[in-house]
C-alpha cells in the first residue's frame, strides 16, 4: 500500500473492498482506480451496501464516478458521515437555496439558472442523478428518504417544503403531485436501468420502488 494516511474512513473502505473482491486489505492500493482493482457493477453494489451500513450514510453507487479510487471514496464517505450541523430553525426558503446549490452541482449548471418551480427533469435529473441528489439531502439533513420521494415532490419548492417538514417539523407540506410529472423525461437507457438494479442490490431502493420508477417511463 502507498503512503496515503490511513484514516478510519480509508481503513473501512479498504476492508470492505477487500471483502468484496475476496482478497486481503494489504493488496489494495488506495490510489488505484476501482476499475483497475477489478470492481464491476455487482461488486459496486455490494461495496456501497457495506459502506452505507458501516458508516450510516446513503451514498449512491454512481458516487464512484466522481470518486474513482478508494482514497477519494473514503474522503467522500467521511464527509457524508460527518455533515455540517444545520440550524434547527431553517425555513423552507433557506432549505430551497441549499438544495438548489446541491442540484446545480449534480446536474452541472449555475444555481441561478434553476427555477425552483420548474420540474426536476427540466434540468436533466434522471434516475441516476436523482439517487445522488436524494443521498446528498439525506446526508445533509439526517433523513432516510428514498429517491422516489422526488416523484411526489417534483420541483425544488415542493421538495424544500417536504424536507423542512420532515427534518424540522416546520410549516405545512404541500400535497404531493402526480408522480408522472416529476422525472418524466426521456426513456431510461440501459445504463439507467442498470443503475436502478444496482440501487436495489445496494438496498437503496426496494423492488417495488424500482418497479415504480420503471413504470413511469413514457410509452
Amino acid at each position: 500500500m502507498t503512503g496515503v494516511p490511513l484514516t478510519d474512513g480509508l481503513a473501512g473502505v479498504i476492508q470492505a473492498l477487500a471483502a468484496v473482491l475476496r482478497t486481503v486489505p494489504d493488496r489494495i492500493d488506495p490510489q488505484q482506480s476501482f476499475r483497475t482493482l477489478g470492481l464491476d457493477s455487482i461488486h459496486t453494489a455490494e461495496l456501497m451496501a457495506a459502506l452505507n451500513a458501516r458508516f450510516g450514510v446513503t451514498v449512491a453507487a454512481d458516487a464512484l464516478y466522481d470518486h474513482p479510487t478508494p482514497a477519494a471514496l473514503a474522503r467522500h464517505v467521511e464527509a457524508q458521515s460527518h455533515p455540517a450541523p444545520q440550524a434547527a430553525d431553517q425555513s423552507p426558503a433557506q432549505v430551497r437555496e441549499a438544495l438548489r446549490d446541491r442540484l446545480a452541482g449534480i446536474v452541472g449548471c449555475d444555481a441561478e439558472r434553476i427555477d425552483p418551480e420548474a420540474p426536476f427533469h427540466a434540468f436533466g435529473l434522471d434516475s441516476i442523478r436523482a439517487a445522488e441528489f436524494m443521498a446528498a439531502i439525506n446526508a445533509t439533513y439526517g433523513l432516510a428518504e428514498r429517491p422516489v420521494t422526488l416523484y411526489d415532490h417534483p420541483d425544488l419548492a415542493t421538495m424544500a417544503a417536504h424536507v423542512t417538514a420532515v427534518a424540522y417539523g416546520a410549516g405545512t407540506e404541500p400535497a404531493p403531485v402526480h408522480a408522472e410529472d416529476a422525472l418524466a423525461g426521456p426513456e431510461m437507457n440501459q445504463d439507467e436501468v442498470g443503475a436502478l438494479l444496482d440501487a436495489v442490490r445496494a438496498d437503496m431502493l426496494t423492488v417495488d420502488e424500482a418497479a415504480a420508477l420503471l413504470a413511469f417511463r413514457p410509452a
